[in-house]
């Protein structure tokens, strides 16, 4: 600014040039004023130094502007999105987001433009308005249902720019999107096509039809969703589809796996492993065959796909434990609640530790041992069904059971095993394999080896066989006459039931031995057991204890016993003790001797030492049975609300029934009875079972009451507290289809429990086993008396 001065003071002199003796005075005295042009200059000299000044500051704020939109556009074009109303169409700033914000209308017209359908918007969090996955769909040509195919997934999120946040209409722009196809036909067929069945050598995609976001309990965070189809076969509807995850973090969508359902049944997150974090479960289970494929989900070392889903597997054990192997071979064909049991003895040798992976795989077979348990359980119309679901779960004398319970069965059993695609071989192979002399085993894989090869190639195998015994060896070839119709003198399988007690010694004299000659001796690590009979099976019916009309021959009793009581072809007999934490244990005995003194009548068993009972009066005594003698019978529970929606009238006839026994039996206050919408309200969630115990195709009512409910009902009377509870056990009352109390444990003596409802073979009626107080009962229902006898 001081060299535009100079040259402006040249100019200035000019026009008005001082005289010389003017100047020296000026210079002389410097603080005297100037006159006239001198005044001007100075001015015009200031003014245009403000000036640059100003331009200066003006260009520097433009700078920093221009820099700030640039930064802007660079991270955040959607920030400077205003400047497009000012600037020409060929300068417009192209967003960020892909794409201008729109409203919903908007979105929709430009999909019906491409001839593409806007799909129902499903939430990514609370706040639909926030963020939402939009399905996009496309009409199929030639179809005639199911015609909407999902082409793509679009993830669309609220704009909150001035421009947009300020309309009257949400604006949204498009976060990311995933195209969407079908998983192929083979994918969804090849797991179950049978072997003469013909592969396709193309394959097409299937569709996918809907949407659905799984609610509650997904592992976090994020968002999982479900696209699924359905397909109909002749055998029924497979449903399939594919899992996506979206990734809040990272705001992008992944499919992380196809999946396929024979049975329809759609996937799940489910608690499986021991950890909090719930496993996605497709069931693929096909008729009684349980099928499930379980996947955790672990993470990845990835920016993008931090987590993936992945299969828990049994292929590679993954403890190198000779036992641990072979529980998992055998669960791989099939045997899943052997596998199970197996598992946890060796879970309990290990002190209850097992490494996260073994505990994953023993929990993977825990889900399917549950699902066959339930089917081995049920009561199924026919012997083929049935022999299915007990062979399925390893049940191998039960299912003999119903194979010799009479001809008819001998031969529909032989057509299920001749029909058998090796789903059945291969478990009594694997167990046949872990267990060779398991004479059960052999028998079933000899049938099924008679039915599909010839009975020759049977008995060629059954002599081969170094752990065949002669004993047994005629007991399996009396099973393969069966097959051929033909009804040999087998021996009777075993069924009985009875209490049993450890004892330390034993008179051999006053035992009947099948074999006189032998001494009774105890093997390593077992102890003496006798066992009182309650009741049995003879081959014709069933005797209860007292045995008054039992009399043996006077010579070779003791071949007379074990015929009449099967032993000679079943001499094992089951010893289960209840725990104190309700747990059963159950452990095998040998039967070696039979004693009958007046009208009781004993067995001598050998076997492993059990947990001892102490006589706690909340434990159940033990019991022994053998394992053709009952099947147990579970029905499912429901609440007396809930069999009140099915039967008001029945419901108000049982309450009143129920809360009279209570008080005859002094568990209450006697006392005028409460109204139906009291009982109501103090009974309503109580569970019951509904059974037809009676044999009259009429629903029985089984209410199991515990202490702690009776306690609830009558808090004030003396001598009742939550204390008492301790010293008491659950107790049952069962009302007939006139809702007349049938049988009852409140009998005021406290020595009576119901322990379990049985179907005994050869036995319509169902039966009672019952608890007293020094033995166990069997009671069936008497037509004739009108009682369980």
């Amino acid at each position: 600014m001081a060299n535009r001065s100079r040259k402006l003071t040249p100019k200035a002199s000019k026009l008005n040039k001082p005289r010389a003796g003017a100047m020296k005075r000026v210079a002389k005295n410097p603080q005297k004023k100037l006159k006239g042009g001198s005044w001007l200059s100075s001015m015009l000299a200031m003014s245009t130094t403000g000036c640059a000044y100003a331009i200066l500051f003006i260009s520097a704020s433009l700078i920093m502007a221009f820099a700030w939109i640039s930064i802007l556009f660079i991270f955040n074009p959607d920030q400077v999105s205003w400047l497009n109303k000012i600037l020409p169409a060929w300068a417009q700033i192209p967003l960020g987001k892909h794409e201008r914000p729109q409203t919903l209308k908007q979105i929709q017209l430009d999909l019906s433009k491409k001839n593409q359908i806007f799909g129902e918007p499903l939430p990514l969090n609370q706040n639909t308005e926030t963020s939402f996955l939009l399905p996009v769909f496309q009409q199929r040509a030639n179809c005639q249902s199911d015609c909407k195919e999902l082409v793509e997934l679009r993830v669309y999120e609220l704009s909150v720019e001035l421009e947009f946040k300020s309309q009257s209409e949400n604006y949204y722009y498009l976060a990311t999107q995933l195209p969407v196809t079908g998983p192929e036909e083979f994918f969804i067929t090849s797991p179950w096509l049978d072997e003469t069945s013909e592969l396709q050598d193309i394959s097409i995609p299937l569709p996918l039809t809907q949407v659905q976001r799984f609610e509650g309990g997904t592992p976090s965070p994020g968002v999982w969703f479900n696209l699924r189809g359905q397909r109909h076969q002749e055998t029924g509807a497979f449903a399939y589809g594919q899992i996506v995850y979206y990734n809040p973090e990272r705001r992008n969508l992944l499919q992380m796996l196809s999946w396929t359902s024979p049975n329809g049944q759609l996937p799940k997150w489910q608690q499986v492993t021991g950890d909090s974090t719930k496993e996605l479960v497709v069931d693929q289970t096909v008729g009684l065959e349980p099928y499930l494929q379980v996947y955790q989900v672990k993470s990845l070392k990835l920016f993008l796909k931090p987590i993936q889903l992945e299969a828990i597997t049994l292929k590679s054990p993954v403890l190198k434990d000779y036992g641990y192997q072979n529980a998992l071979s055998i669960a791989r064909s099939g045997l899943w609640t052997p596998a199970f049991e197996w598992l946890k003895f060796i879970k309990k040798q290990r002190k209850g530790i097992l490494p996260e992976a073994a505990q994953a795989q023993m929990d993977l077979i825990r889900l399917h041992s549950q699902l066959t348990q339930t089917q081995a359980q049920k009561i199924w119309a026919s012997p083929s069904q049935e022999v299915l679901a007990d062979l399925i779960d390893g049940r191998w004398g039960k299912a003999l059971q119903v194979f010799e319970a009479s001809p008819h069965n001998s031969q529909e059993i032989a057509t299920l095993l001749k029909a058998d695609k090796k789903r059945l071989w291969n478990r009594i192979a694997a167990a046949l394999r872990v267990n060779p002399s398991r004479r059960e085993v052999q028998a079933w894989f000899a049938l099924i080896l008679a039915v599909q090869q010839g009975e020759g190639h049977a008995n060629s195998w059954l002599e081969a066989q170094p752990k065949v015994t002669k004993e047994n060896l005629d007991y399996i070839q009396g099973l393969l006459a069966r097959l051929n119709g033909e009804i040999t003198k087998s021996q009777i399988s075993s069924q009985i039931v009875g209490t049993v007690q450890p004892i330390t010694q034993v008179t051999s004299s006053e035992w009947l031995q099948a074999n006189s000659t032998a001494d009774l001796k105890l093997m390593d690590n077992q102890v003496w057991y006798q066992v009182e009979v309650s009741a049995f099976n003879d081959g014709k019916r069933w005797l209860n204890s007292p045995f008054e009309n039992l009399n043996p021959p006077k010579t070779d009793a003791a071949k007379f016993f074990w015929k009449t009581l099967g032993i000679t072809s079943d001499p094992e007999i089951q010893i289960v003790v209840w725990l104190p934490n309700g747990e059963q244990k159950i452990s095998i005995a040998a039967i070696k001797a039979v004693q009958l003194r007046g009208k009781v009548l004993r067995l001598l068993a050998a076997g492993p030492k059990i947990p001892e009972n102490q006589n706690d009066v909340l434990q159940p005594k033990p019991l022994a049975l053998t394992n053709a003698a009952l099947e147990w019978v579970q029905p499912s529970p429901i609440t007396l609300r809930e069999l009140y929606q099915q039967n008001p009238q029945g419901v108000k006839v049982i309450l009143s029934s129920v809360w009279q026994s209570l008080q005859k039996s002094g568990e209450i206050l006697a006392g005028a009875i409460p109204t139906f919408e009291e009982m109501q309200e103090k009974l309503g969630d109580w569970p019951v079972q509904v059974i037809d115990l009676t044999n009259n195709a009429q629903p029985e009512i089984i209410l199991t009451i515990s202490p702690e409910a009776i306690v609830s009902l009558n808090q004030s009377k003396p001598g009742i507290s939550a204390e008492n509870t301790e010293q008491r056990r659950d107790r049952t009352i069962i009302l007939s289809d006139s809702n007349e109390v049938i049988y009852t444990d409140f009998t005021g003596n406290d020595l009576q429990r119901l322990s379990a409802i049985a179907k005994l073979s050869g036995v319509q009626s169902l039966a009672l086993l019952v608890e007293n107080a020094h033995n166990y009962s069997l009671k069936r229902w008497s037509d004739k008396n009108q009682r369980f006898e």
